[in-house]
C-alpha cells in the first residue's frame, strides 16, 4: 500500500466516531494505508474564542447536528446512544493513544473509547474506563497509562495539535490526501477518490 491517508481525529467529536468506524475498510477496500492522527480541538477552537463544543455554542446546530448523527449511524449500522454528557474531556484517551503511535492497536484503542463515549455513554474522561479498554485490548494498563502521562508523549500531541493548526485543521474529522485537506466524515470517499488519481 503505497499511498496514505492521514485520519485527524478528537475523541469528542461525533463526526469523528462515524469516520473512526468506517475509515479502514473504506481505506482497505482502496488499498491505502491509514495513519491515525489524534490532536487535540480545544486550543484550536479556544484561538477562534470558543470555550465549547460549537454544538453547544449554537443551540439550532447542535440540534440538528444530533439528528444527523443518530439517521447516519442508523443508516450506516453504527451503534449509538446520544451521551448524558458532551463534549467530554479527550485528553487521557488522545495521550494514551498518541503513546500507542505506530503499534498494531492504535486502531482498536481508537474505536473502543468512541465506542464507550457514543455506544455506552462511558466517562472517557475516566482512567478506570480507559484501564478496562486497555485491559480488554491485552496491554498492560498501568503501563501504557504511565506512558501516556510522561511529558514527551505529551510534548507530541501538543506538537501535534500544533501541526493539525499550520496546516489548516480547524474541525474534526480531517483527512489529508497528498496534502490537501478533506474535513468532515462525509469527505472521507473524497479523501480516498483523491489518493487514487
Amino acid at each position: 500500500m503505497a499511498e496514505k491517508l492521514e485520519f485527524w481525529f478528537e475523541f469528542a467529536s461525533t463526526y469523528s466516531y462515524v469516520a473512526a468506524e468506517e475509515v479502514e475498510e473504506m481505506a482497505s477496500a482502496a488499498r491505502i494505508e491509514v495513519v491515525w492522527r489524534p490532536f487535540l480541538l480545544g486550543p484550536i477552537f479556544a484561538e477562534q474564542g470558543w470555550r465549547d463544543s460549537p454544538f453547544n455554542l449554537y443551540p439550532a446546530k447542535g440540534a440538528y447536528m444530533w439528528r444527523d448523527i443518530e439517521r447516519l449511524c442508523h443508516s450506516k449500522g453504527i451503534a449509538w446512544r446520544r451521551p448524558s454528557a458532551f463534549p467530554r474531556n479527550g485528553l487521557l484517551a488522545a495521550r494514551v493513544a498518541t503513546a500507542l503511535d505506530g503499534t498494531e492497536k492504535l486502531a482498536a484503542f481508537v474505536l473502543a473509547v468512541y465506542r464507550a463515549n457514543f455506544r455506552d455513554d462511558l466517562d472517557i474522561s475516566e482512567p478506570s474506563v480507559l484501564k478496562e479498554i486497555l485491559r480488554g485490548l491485552s496491554l498492560d494498563e498501568e503501563a501504557t497509562l504511565n506512558r501516556a502521562n510522561d511529558e514527551s508523549v505529551k510534548r507530541l500531541l501538543r506538537a501535534r495539535t500544533d501541526e493539525a493548526r499550520s496546516r489548516g485543521v480547524f474541525g474534526a474529522p480531517s483527512f489529508f490526501a497528498k496534502e490537501e485537506l478533506f474535513w468532515g466524515s462525509d469527505r472521507l470517499e473524497f479523501a480516498l477518490s483523491a489518493l487514487k488519481e
